[in-house]
């Protein structure tokens, strides 16, 4: 699913147009879309009525097309025109047997209400991606109308906006007071960018796209380099997983993380990368931490490094690089802290630089041979850095440089902040376009944390993850994301295929655990981690 500016939609379809598709054409396409995703919906039911609220503009036209298709299909249907006058779609639907009634003869809104009350299913077409805020009083009056019906109903309509819920700015994420809150969104072509915006989203539900027939080459569509990701894409990136495959198959992802005061961290990011499909987990900690962790993960191996007061200490350098050869990717810094010595552990271990002083004469040749052997052999495996790990790269001198590109780093916006010394609100602001500006300007793959988390590559592409939720506003939930995203790249994702699947699943758990619970205030990111092989399942079933 593409992600666009109002004015870029409006630039891919009136280049649609000019190359043969015409505004005609994509209205039908768009309403037959809708009347098909209406269908799938109450596939099996019978006696169904459906009822529209139409405006004057496309959005409007798409409702009719819906409605006339419904009608085709045996539903009773209803039209509800709101400063629209008697055209081709209007007609079309009468003539399917569908009913009309203009608002203008409606003062008390009456018949507004009953068709309502009657509804199994409410399309949304006043309003479509063009307006601006504050609404005009009449349609704000009867959007409030429309909402007070709602409110009271037991059992109220379905309602599905048709391509955005009236009264939101499809530009900004602005939204009326009057807004009508949809369960679905049906959007025609692309995902208009306001609908991933607060507090629009709030109104949006759930969220699908509709084909228009737009050709596959059409440079206006080729032009946006923004994604929005589904379970379909995501799907498509995960890899087989053949019936002869072993654990090797799978690859081996090796975590550095924990330390005293962060033990649990290398747990969750352990355990997210098993759940997530990694044939083997190896994980490196502070020896300390061992007898605490081994119980409680007993199908990971483990590598024990060396700490001062429980932090990984700068000899770790030396140590963590054996498991190279076998790792086909690795994860540092969930639960690292911010200690002198470990800092020097990431230096070294960037730099090939180690702790002790080299011998002189014949003696510190061999060494330097046997050095220089050691590094040939232990370049640094495909890189996933998270949390402590990134504040503490920040204070390396030209630590881009140093990094295996592409690695994938996933800040939260505190953690950008000190990456790129802009304010957390010059971050949320612009969350896309900084994402983006910086991921090219380093080099790697940028997963920049949050509602509607933002995954930009160095090549200027970018993809956004539909979900903002309290959920996973909790510790740990960022060591979970950083644990599928290593688990994914050792299986052999590329870094943004592995960063765009691993923060989609992250979100899909975090919506289920909060669903189990009945409230986001309550879920831990053990409950999200628990609820990874959920989403891996509903995965397999995607088409």
């Amino acid at each position: 699913m593409k992600l666009v500016t109002v004015p870029e939609m409006l630039a891919i379809e009136k280049e649609a147009d000019a190359n043969g598709l015409s505004y005609a054409e994509m209205m039908e396409n768009a309403g037959g879309g809708l009347a098909d995703v209406i269908l799938g919906l109450f596939d099996g039911l019978e006696e169904l009525e459906a009822f529209g609220l139409v405006g004057p503009g496309n959005n409007g036209g798409d409702t009719l097309v819906a409605l006339e298709q419904l009608a085709k299909s045996g539903w009773r249907t209803r039209a509800y025109l709101i400063k629209r006058k008697t055209d081709e779609y209007v007609k079309r639907l009468e003539k399917a047997g569908g009913e009309i009634l203009y608002a203008d003869n409606d003062e008390k809104f009456d018949a507004l209400a009953t068709f309502i009350e009657t509804s199994d299913l409410m399309l949304d077409g006043v309003l479509g991606t063009g307006i601006k805020l504050p609404l005009k009083k009449d349609v704000a009056k009867l959007l409030v109308a429309v909402n007070d019906v709602l409110d009271v109903l037991e059992e109220p309509p379905y309602v599905i906006a048709v391509d955005c819920p009236s009264g939101i700015d499809c530009e900004t994420g602005e939204a009326a007071d009057e807004c009508i809150p949809a369960d679905l969104t049906v959007t025609m072509a692309a995902v208009k960018q306001g609908l991933l915006k607060t507090p629009a989203f709030e109104f949006v539900g759930d969220l699908s796209v509709v084909d228009i027939g737009l050709p596959d080459d059409l440079p206006a569509l080729d032009a946006v380099n923004v994604e929005v990701a589904d379970a379909m894409l995501v799907s498509g990136l995960l890899p087989e997983r053949p019936l002869e495959a072993h654990k090797g198959t799978f690859g081996t992802a090796l975590i550095a993380a924990g330390s005293a005061n962060y033990t649990g961290a290398a747990l969750l990011s352990g355990k997210a990368a098993y759940r997530v499909g990694s044939g083997l987990v190896t994980m490196a900690i502070p020896a300390m931490l061992h007898s605490a962790l081994a119980g409680q993960f007993p199908e990971a191996t483990w590598s024990l490094l060396p700490h001062e007061g429980g932090y990984i200490a700068r000899e770790a350098a030396e140590v963590l690089p054996k498991n190279f050869e076998r790792a086909t990717a690795l994860l540092l810094g969930p639960g690292f802290g911010m200690e002198d010595t470990t800092l020097e552990f990431l230096k070294n271990l960037f730099t090939g630089k180690s702790a002790p002083q080299k011998a002189s004469g014949r003696i510190g040749f061999l060494q330097e041979q046997a050095e220089k052997k050691e590094d040939e052999a232990a370049n640094l495996p495909p890189l996933v850095i998270d949390a402590d790990g990134l504040k503490l790269l920040a204070k390396i001198d030209d630590w881009h440089k140093f990094l295996p590109a592409p690695a994938v780093l996933t800040p939260h916006p505190g953690e950008m902040a000190v990456l790129t010394e802009l304010s957390t609100e010059e971050i949320q602001s612009d969350r896309l376009g900084v994402a983006t500006k910086y991921a090219q300007e380093w080099g790697n793959v940028v997963v920049l944390k949050g509602a509607f988390t933002v995954i930009a590559a160095p090549d200027g592409t970018s993809t956004v993850i539909p979900v903002a939720s309290s959920a996973l506003a909790h510790a740990g939930t960022g060591d979970v994301l950083a644990g599928l995203i290593v688990g994914l790249r050792a299986q052999g994702l590329d870094a943004y295929d592995a960063a765009v699947a691993g923060a989609w699943i992250h979100a899909q758990a975090g919506l289920i655990a909060a669903d189990a619970l009945g409230s986001t205030a309550s879920v831990l990111a053990g409950d999200v981690l628990e609820a990874v092989p959920d989403v891996m399942a509903d995965l397999e079933w995607v088409i």
